[in-house]
């Protein structure tokens, strides 16, 4: 897990008590994540399968990087392919990544970094370890969001948000037995720093062997609960989850996840969750591979714009960076 964290959690602001008139949100259904493989052939599960779409708005699709510890020469990326019409958050874990697009867009993010691309009105896009870690291997992890945008934004320009670690709004549950990192949106008051076009909130928390978030919850968003790592259980009727199960909380404004007292080893820290939501976008979505679009014309389009080269063409002499270098857009990689 990320290197993002603080010794003692009651230093940290928490989150307030919800009140007496705070309704509980009802986990209405718990299903687990199928693995498969991506890009070149790292692996992944492939968290909202099976998931109605109208119940996961504004995201379309998440995917688990990993867990997995790579040998020397085994670390794969994906190569170079197009986006149109939507966001991509890509949080890492462990382990380092690099990006870079058509636009001159990019940058590396390692443990805890955050990187928000939008991709708008299109570009080509590549992800890939860095050479040292090709040679090196490894412990890689992480996931990517994709945050579909309403129609009135599909077209806008393409934009990169680098946010490191040292960055988001580090929170604690009352009791501390809870940590929360605020990625995105506001949570309780707080905010994180990435700055959406569509309003969500985005949150990774760390639940000690025992404890219990309660955590107040915008009653206008969506809610989703995401285990990362360990085992407990979600919302007020305690539904068991586990590594890959992902929950859809109903109507209300209080989210609850607890952690079971006893962990396996390798969870020794706890309980790993990622907590999103947002506010439906509520339009028709037409999507097919890398495009995420309001309908079939606007869908062919993207194909047809993507085969003129309208969208990018691939860099022919990227520069090599270090991390950290990527805090600010523009920079090429290599």
């Amino acid at each position: 897990m990320p290197a993002v964290t603080v010794d003692d959690l009651l230093v940290l602001p928490r989150v307030p008590v919800p009140g007496e008139a705070a309704v509980e949100r009802k986990v209405t259904s718990v299903t687990a994540a199928p693995s498969g493989f991506e890009g070149e052939g790292f692996p992944v599960r492939r968290a909202f399968a099976g998931v109605d779409l109208k119940a996961l708005d504004p995201f379309i699709h998440m995917d688990q990087m990993g867990e997995v510890e790579y040998a020397p020469g085994e670390p794969k990326g994906t190569p170079w392919h197009p986006h149109r019409g939507f966001e991509t958050v890509t949080y890492l874990l462990d382990g380092i990544f690099r990006h870079q697009d058509s636009h001159g867009g990019g940058g590396l993010i390692s443990d805890g970094d955050t990187q928000w691309m939008t991709a708008g009105s299109g570009l080509l896009h590549i992800e890939a370890p860095p050479e040292e870690l090709v040679m090196s291997g490894g412990l890689f992890h992480g996931f990517q969001l994709w945050v579909n945008l309403p129609a009135k934004m599909k077209m806008s320009p393409p934009r990169y948000q680098d946010i490191r670690a040292g960055q988001v709004s580090l929170l604690s549950s009352p009791d501390g037995g809870v940590l929360l990192r605020v990625i995105a949106g506001e949570v309780a008051g707080y905010s994180g720093p990435g700055i959406t076009h569509t309003p969500i909130a985005l949150v990774h928390a760390t639940l000690a062997p025992g404890a219990q978030l309660r955590l107040p919850w915008r009653p206008d968003f969506n809610a989703l609960v995401y285990t990362l790592a360990g085992s407990g259980s979600v919302g007020a009727d305690k539904r068991p989850v586990k590594l890959g199960d992902l929950a859809v909380y109903g109507a209300g404004d209080v989210i609850t996840v607890a952690a079971d007292a006893s962990q396996e080893s390798r969870n020794a820290a706890g309980m790993d969750v990622l907590i999103l939501g947002g506010l439906p976008i509520r339009e028709p979505v037409m999507a097919y591979g890398p495009f995420v679009m309001n309908t079939k014309a606007e869908l062919i389009q993207a194909f047809e714009d993507y085969q003129a080269g309208k969208l990018g063409v691939i860099p022919s002499e990227p520069r090599r960076v270090d991390v950290g270098e990527g805090d600010h857009p523009g920079h090429d990689v290599l």
